[in-house]
């Protein structure tokens, strides 16, 4: 019998559009401190480190960067509305329901490791009706490590297989997912269609696909 593979997914980005509700929580915490808005074009780019970090690239971007002794009220201010207006505009991206029911059907073993708060991830994942078919689901503040800190890869791999002896790879779409990946000593493959400044193509990974639809043939090629 062959090794039972653990596939861990990133979540925005990768698994689902979250652009349009974290452009309008985002744009929230500008409106209160009068600032401009951003597009939906900066926004992408942002993407993928956590909220302190987008909400510090979106203020930096459109006037003075953020005080450190502001940042509390601001990230609140973003974490109200975006735990608001979660799944308004969100959705999975072309092919991705099929495609995880599929790998599910095949004996697969999946998880998700995001950097979005874990309070949010589960009902995310829940109003999309995406949550049945992750096993082991992992967002920031679940431990206080995150991506690309190679323990909660490591984990999430542990929760998965627990102890069926498979091998595990992670699948994303930026620097942070290859960073997880090469850090833990696993396969990489990355979707072309993220939220990465820097095109995957570019970053080194061992398959970059433009369609969520082609991971299974990519899975096969890389012995899973």
């Amino acid at each position: 019998m062959a090794p039972t593979p653990a596939l861990i997914f990133d979540l925005d980005g990768t698994l689902v559009d979250t652009a349009p509700d974290l452009l309008g929580a985002t744009n929230a915490v500008l409106a209160a401190r009068r600032r401009s808005p951003i597009d939906p074009a900066s926004l992408r780019h942002m993407v993928g480190f956590g909220a302190q970090r987008l909400i510090a690239q979106a203020m930096a971007a459109t006037g003075a960067a953020a005080d450190a002794e502001d940042m509390a009220a601001l990230t609140e201010i973003f974490l109200d509305h975006y735990t608001a207006h979660l799944a308004d505009f969100s959705r999975p991206f072309a092919g991705v329901e099929a495609t995880l029911a599929q790998l599910k059907a095949g004996g697969a073993r999946l998880g998700v490791l995001t950097n979005k708060p874990h309070a949010l991830t589960a009902p995310l994942l829940e109003k999309l009706g995406l949550g049945d078919y992750f096993t082991a689901i992992y967002g920031a503040g679940r431990r206080d490590y995150t991506k690309p800190d190679p323990r909660i890869f490591h984990e999430v791999a542990g929760d998965l297989l627990a102890g069926a002896g498979g091998r595990a790879i992670m699948i994303g779409d930026s620097l942070t997912d290859l960073q997880t990946a090469r850090a833990a000593g696993v396969p990489c493959v990355l979707l072309s269609y993220g939220y990465s400044p820097v095109p995957a193509k570019d970053l080194g990974a061992d398959v970059v696909l433009d369609d969520f639809a082609e991971l299974p043939a990519a899975l096969s090629g890389l012995g899973f």
